[in-house]
């Protein structure tokens, strides 16, 4: 019985064309076949969008001149500011920034994603008396944001395309 409910749920998810969010890469066509990712150092973001990359079945470059596309992680920061305080001055709420700034281009300099910029904000309560759970939330807050923003370059990567002065100047 038990073997026929689970057979049962397993096709019936596979029919209604369930999938886990951000594995569904078959639709998703690029314009150019290699990339290299150009960052200073290996950060978490770094990490995570390499990995999304090979997901999407992009053939990552050793060096820039045998890749298509160069997509350089100009900078990645993230930052934390008081917005609300109580009324003896203790810290009530927290506002997170996680910012990354990239670009992308071809061996001919071409911009295919011109410099621009992620920004992502979130709002973190703050208690006095439950600060290791605060920090915790504050963690998993800043490792989703930097999955977003991974998120939103494979999506900007997928609707790119190279850009000559002739193509800005035709808009």
């Amino acid at each position: 019985m038990r073997i026929t409910l689970l057979l049962t749920v397993v096709v019936l998810l596979s029919a209604c064309g369930f999938h886990m969010r951000g594995h569904d890469k078959q639709g998703t066509e690029y314009a150019f076949h290699t990339v290299y990712l150009k960052a200073a150092a290996e950060t978490p973001f770094v990490t995570e969008l390499r990995l999304y990359l090979e997901l999407s079945k992009l053939a990552l470059a050793s060096s820039a001149a045998q890749a298509d596309l160069v997509l350089d992680v100009v900078s990645e920061s993230n930052d934390k500011q008081i917005i609300a305080l109580s009324g003896s001055g203790q810290v009530r709420e927290f506002q997170l920034r996680y910012k990354v700034a990239l670009r992308a281009y071809d061996n001919k300099q071409n911009d295919w994603l011109s410099a621009d910029e992620i920004l992502l904000q979130r709002s973190l309560t703050f208690d006095d008396s439950q600060v290791l759970a605060k920090e915790q939330e504050e963690a998993m807050l800043l490792r989703d944001m930097r999955s977003d923003a991974v998120q939103q370059v494979m999506r900007r990567l997928a609707r790119a395309k190279p850009r000559t002065e002739n193509s800005d100047v035709a808009r």
